[in-house]
């Protein structure tokens, strides 16, 4: 059955109220789409997107009826749901691999156009984190399942409300040390989230993307570096420690007994391995985007910050 034009420049973003995913909602709604936020807590829509005209709806990645009706009638899909942290029957393999393989099935059997699907840089089905051989699991059943998918993998994203960079910029402030993963040397290419959710809209709207793209920033810090930066775009002083990976593996096994669970086992193998852009997938350029730079995003944070 033909769509008609309003349905082909109609978009489900499922994971639309989180932190990439929300930035994906409005990049859409830039471009002209009709957007519909898919997630477990659509009420959460109306406080983040405030009068935009995004429909919200109920979308759980795990439950197959949810996401036939989710994806009704729309022409495009992003899969922007992760899991950083294993809650019970939330673990790895059932979200970044049962679930997305069960999101691509889904967007085939109803008529999707267009499949977005977000991993990220370094996913390996054979790697020895249950995390890093989920997301490489997840791409491998995501394309059996709709050959025709973009993957996206972003590098460690940074933004407003991420987990990496205004923790760097905390504790940077709050400590005259700062401990690092192993002797600081992995290489890190941090990208500006917003820079991300703009390129997965611009493959929507272009129709006519590559299998995958590798999305980096504008340059590539050894960690111990990307610390000095953070810290002195924060005006903070702090002096970087190495902390040999062993003890930090003995901490987060600790700190995973805890309630909030602010450090596991995957996180900490993940700052094992450099998270650089490959050269010989297409990336930003592309796309035509200039990624912004990790001193950029620091200093529009605190520009926020001294708002409040």
């Amino acid at each position: 059955m033909a769509r008609t034009k309003r349905e082909a420049r109609s978009a489900v973003v499922l994971g639309g109220t989180g932190f990439l995913g929300r930035r994906i909602v409005r990049h859409l709604l830039e471009c002209g789409f009709k957007v519909r936020s898919g997630s477990r807590h659509p009420e959460r829509a109306h406080s983040i997107f405030g009068e935009a005209a995004v429909e919200a709806v109920r979308a759980d990645v795990t439950d197959e009826l949810s996401l036939n009706a989710a994806l009704a009638r729309c022409a495009n899909v992003v899969n922007a749901v992760s899991l950083y942290v294993e809650h019970g029957e939330l673990t790895f393999d059932a979200i970044h691999v049962r679930a997305a393989a069960r999101v691509a099935r889904v967007a085939r059997d109803v008529g999707i156009s267009q499949l977005v699907h977000i991993s990220g840089i370094g996913s390996d089905p054979l790697s020895n984190s249950d995390y890093i051989s989920a997301r490489g699991r997840g791409e491998n059943a995501v394309r059996e399942a709709f050959p025709g998918v973009t993957i996206i993998r972003p590098a460690v994203m940074v933004g407003p409300d991420d987990a990496f960079l205004t923790t760097v910029a905390r504790l940077a402030r709050l400590s005259p040390v700062y401990p690092l993963f192993g002797s600081g040397k992995t290489r890190l290419q941090p990208v500006h989230v917003e820079d991300v959710a703009e390129a997965v809209a611009r493959v929507l709207d272009r129709r006519d993307s590559a299998p995958c793209y590798e999305l980096g920033g504008p340059r590539v810090y050894l960690y111990r570096e990307l610390v000095k930066t953070i810290a002195r775009q924060s005006s903070a002083h702090t002096l970087p420690v190495p902390m040999p990976f062993v003890v930090w593996s003995v901490m987060a096994r600790l700190a995973e007994q805890m309630p909030s669970v602010p450090l596991t086992r995957n996180q900490v193998e993940l700052m094992r391995h450099d998270n650089v852009a490959a050269a010989d997938f297409p990336g930003f350029e592309q796309l035509g985007i200039e990624p912004a730079a990790v001193e950029d995003v620091v200093q529009k944070l605190r520009d926020r910050e001294t708002e409040r």
